[in-house]
């Protein structure tokens, strides 16, 4: 699909796909064996692995604990390239299945190789994420 190869454009073009809801952006900006490290304690950190496992099972699961009628808002703030790792900021901002007010800041480090996204380690507010969006647990 794309031909994009530089690692801070591949990263700028995934962010901009989520926050357009470009699923086969977001899906073919991954390598097929990518790599993606949530961590913390909450139900959802682990290493995730595989391209689809990444996107259909994590980042298309947060969709439950989500009220799908609000809008999801994707601000990428900043990247920054070193060869193939690029640090992005973004905020999220939506509205959590039980109508709770969610706002984080977000920061990833993602290894691009030969224009696809090969492993990320992502870094947020989990105690604001398992407060707003896991309150049982």
């Amino acid at each position: 699909m794309s031909t994009v190869t530089d690692p801070k454009t591949v990263v700028v073009r995934y962010v901009e796909a989520v926050r357009d809801g470009d699923l086969d952006v977001v899906r073919d900006s991954f390598a097929e064996d990518a790599t993606w490290l949530y961590p913390g304690s909450l139900p959802v950190s682990r290493v995730w692995e595989g391209r689809d496992v990444i996107v259909d099972d994590f980042l298309g699961g947060m969709v439950r604990y989500l009220d799908t009628s609000a809008p999801v808002v994707i601000e990428l703030v900043n990247a920054f390239a070193d060869g193939e790792q690029v640090l992005a900021e973004w905020t999220s901002k939506a509205t959590a299945a039980d109508g709770a007010a969610y706002d984080n800041r977000c920061a990833a480090v993602f290894t691009v190789c030969d224009g696809k996204i090969k492993s990320v380690r992502e870094y947020a507010d989990t105690h604001h994420v398992a407060k707003v969006l896991f309150p049982e647990g």
